[in-house]
């Protein structure tokens, strides 16, 4: 059996009288990619806060497996730059760098190397950010995530205002990466397709409970209407 990475256990949170969860519990598995799903208040977000730190149970807890350590890796929602933005992308990935320029050493450096070829972003790196395309920057924004070396990475609606390609192309990556490094991602998305075609399980928020279950077994029928109103993949003729 695949030692969990991740262990939620009896979990309740809410803000004063709007309770979002009570007895939320649920594991994932070390090299796992899991989509978490729900409308819009049911608390995605409170939830990654969570499970980042920023927040603390009122009841429960949450415990990351401690043999090896686990390192998170953060993406955040696409957020563009203005075309004069002046840094080229290797730049604009080293900010992430433990020790910021000029200051950054020969070990910095050559991580930097490896996570822009990771990416696949040599031929473009010296390119200046603000005129690269957006699926250029949001892998550009997965760089600086795997600067910190994680084994537990968090796509937050990463794939949100992209086009189709992109998303496609930005996942395909992502998945790249889970199968070559056994990287566990959770994946936080409206899009159904999107998800039943990358990840193998979902956790599923709802004002009244949960349900966490393999991607096979999702009835998109019974989700919530406005993730079944988003088609984001497109099949091709």
């Amino acid at each position: 059996m695949t030692e969990a990475i991740l262990s939620v256990d009896h979990l309740d949170f809410g803000f004063r009288d709007q309770p979002l969860y009570r007895d939320l519990t649920f594991e994932l598995a070390a090299g796992s990619m899991t989509s978490l799903v729900g409308a819009n208040g049911v608390g995605k977000t409170t939830l990654i806060r969570l499970l980042m730190g920023q927040l603390k149970p009122q009841q429960g807890e949450i415990q990351y497996r401690q043999t090896p350590a686990v390192h998170i890796g953060y993406v955040p929602q696409f957020r563009n730059l203005e075309d004069e933005y002046p840094l080229s992308i290797r730049s604009f990935i080293g900010l992430n760098i433990r020790h910021l320029w000029p200051w950054a050493t020969t070990k910095d450096k050559q991580l930097l190397d490896q996570v822009i070829e990771a990416t696949h972003l040599e031929a473009r790196q010296y390119n200046r950010m603000g005129r690269a395309s957006g699926g250029e920057k949001q892998k550009a924004y997965l760089a600086q995530a795997l600067l910190n070396r994680p084994n537990f990475l968090i796509l937050d609606e990463s794939t949100a205002s992209l086009d189709v390609n992109t998303k496609v192309e930005l996942m395909d990556l992502v998945k790249e990466l889970n199968q070559k490094t056994g990287l566990t991602v959770l994946f936080v998305t409206h899009d159904l397709n999107l998800a039943k075609q990358y990840t193998n399980q979902y956790l599923l928020l709802k004002k009244d409970g949960y349900e966490m279950k393999s991607m096979n077994e999702m009835d998109v029928a019974t989700m919530p209407e406005e993730l079944q109103s988003v088609s984001e993949i497109q099949e091709v003729d």
